[in-house]
């Protein structure tokens, strides 16, 4: 069964002319921050705007905040506006990266209320690998009113997750890949190691082999060891590869799933705080 904020290929496919359907491009590349946009001005899915990772979906890094923190609000529901966004539209994002940009454009949309949002199972990759249409053209939109409802409790701040650690009720999830959350290696951030108790559950283990996420009930298996009825605090390096787990999480009826929007990259920039290790047996 397919999680429940997902949709298929085919499905988009059959939907693209139907005018309460919105499809958002959010190909990006941490090492190559243009990229995405020439690799969208050079081929997307049809009717599909483009909202980047840096100018859209963040604001400039700060001392602190991470190094993606979240842009302004209104300047943001005043984008999905000019985007023809409003409460009857379903809103379909995508990249190429089986959804680690994409889902941060997902959260957000949930953030503010907007419970109309859909990951393409798939992504561009395998759009294009079917030889379903691509199109170069930039569509004009029709403006709507996009209405902002902020669900503050959909994330916590770095004092907020101090509060937290080692409390009986909080599990605290590490969504980045083994050996950064181990503190082996850290090729992005200044400092190595974990939110000491986290558990380390790498996002990109959502994905099979071909690059499709998996489906509810190997997500279910996946996640077994983790009690629904605590709150799931979920981090990553910047607060984007947060959001897969977060997906997954939230279509599996996990009920109290936060993300900490600065995540490690913000938590290491405070030298007082505390920082886990954990030293490979061998």
């Amino acid at each position: 069964m397919r999680l429940q904020h997902l949709v298929s290929l085919d499905w988009l496919k059959d939907s693209l002319h139907m005018p309460d359907v919105r499809v958002i491009d959010c190909r990006f590349e941490l090492l190559h921050p243009e990229r995405g946009q020439a690799e969208y001005r050079a081929g997307h899915i049809p009717g599909a705007l483009f909202f980047d990772l840096d100018k859209d979906l963040s604001s400039p890094k700060q001392a602190h905040e991470g190094r993606h923190p979240l842009p302004d609000m209104k300047e943001f529901a005043d984008k999905l506006s000019r985007a023809g966004i409003d409460d009857t539209v379903k809103v379909v994002v995508y990249d190429d990266q089986g959804g680690m940009v994409a889902t941060r454009l997902w959260w957000m949309l949930q953030y503010l209320g907007h419970q109309e949002a859909y990951l393409l199972d798939g992504g561009y990759s395998q759009w294009k690998d079917q030889g379903y249409p691509v199109a170069t053209e930039i569509p004009a939109v029709e403006s709507r009113t996009f209405t902002a409802k902020p669900q503050q409790e959909m994330w916590v701040s770095m004092e907020e997750v101090k509060e937290r650690i080692g409390q009986p009720g909080t599990i605290i999830v590490d969504a980045r890949e083994e050996r950064r959350y181990q503190g082996l290696e850290e090729p992005i951030d200044p400092v190595a190691g974990h939110i000491p108790g986290a558990v380390n559950y790498f996002w990109k283990d959502n994905l099979t082999n071909k690059g499709y996420w998996k489906s509810a009930e190997e997500q279910k298996d996946r996640f077994a060891d983790l009690d629904p009825t605590k709150e799931v605090i979920v981090y990553c390096g910047s607060g984007v590869s947060s959001c897969p787990n977060i997906l997954s999480l939230q279509s599996l009826g996990y009920p109290n799933v936060k993300l900490y929007i600065g995540s490690w990259s913000d938590w290491c920039s405070y030298p007082e705080n505390p920082i886990g290790k954990k030293v490979e047996a061998e």
